[in-house]
């Protein structure tokens, strides 16, 4: 299993385009250099009315599917 950890800052704003389906994907940069894309719904159960801030640790399985993401 293979993990990524990345710094996120989502506006209630932009969250809204993603729960709308306005926007779908997060781009953003790993920790360690990578360039990182996913999609948006995986954040769902860490929005507040402040939106999504903080940093996460995404797992994703040898083939590059997502497996689960935690708050760190």
């Amino acid at each position: 299993m293979q993990q990524i950890i990345v710094d996120i800052s989502i506006s209630p704003d932009e969250w809204i385009k993603l729960y709308q389906g306005v926007a779908t994907d997060v781009r953003t940069t790993s920790r360690d250099g990578r360039s990182v894309r996913f999609p948006g719904r995986i954040l769902s159960r860490f929005y507040l009315r402040d939106g999504i801030q903080g940093s996460f640790r995404i797992l994703f399985d040898d083939s590059g599917k997502f497996v689960s993401i935690e708050r760190l």
